[in-house]
């Protein structure tokens, strides 16, 4: 399902989306939070994951594209916590550095929480970030999602968020 803000478009994966999902994981300064750097044979078999889990369950990762220039600026997802169905939902994202600041983490996060919370029916979501990344955690914020404190997800305690439906 394709989401639309202001200024972005969120489309599920497409393997037109490649060079750009590429750029942005394997940039050092967007990845310094997270486990790896991205080589093509993984965003390779991520985008193929990713369609495979939106035709399987409804919901999965975004390529975030600007409606001006038409880039690929960031990505974004709603899927579980941990990618194991049982567990609940998550919000997610990241963008290109040239891209922060700007507010567009915000404007994608609400449009993917309303997709849960709208589409999915979703009674809460969840957010994790690694506490050291300040900026995330301001637009979680800004998102409206309560703190829980550390908790331990993806092999390291991060900062945990929720925001209930009502």
């Amino acid at each position: 399902m394709i989401l639309t803000t202001p200024h972005l478009r969120l489309e599920p994966f497409e393997d037109s989306h490649f060079e750009g999902l590429l750029a942005l994981n394997s940039d050092p300064v967007v990845m310094r939070f997270f486990k790896a750097l991205a080589s093509e044979e993984d965003i390779r078999v991520w985008i193929q994951e990713v369609q495979a889990r939106w035709v399987r369950l409804g919901y999965a990762w975004w390529s975030f594209i600007d409606r001006e220039t038409e880039m690929l600026v960031g990505a974004g997802c709603i899927q579980n916590l941990e990618k194991d169905e049982t567990k609940p939902l998550e919000v997610g994202w990241r963008l290109r550095p040239e891209h922060w600041g700007k507010g567009l983490a915000t404007e994608a996060g609400r449009a993917m929480l309303g997709f849960a919370f709208d589409e999915l029916e979703a009674e809460e979501v969840f957010a994790v970030a690694n506490p050291d990344n300040v900026a995330s955690l301001r637009v979680m914020e800004r998102l409206g999602m309560r703190p829980l404190g550390l908790q331990p997800f993806y092999g390291s305690m991060v900062a945990t968020y929720v925001k209930a439906r009502h």
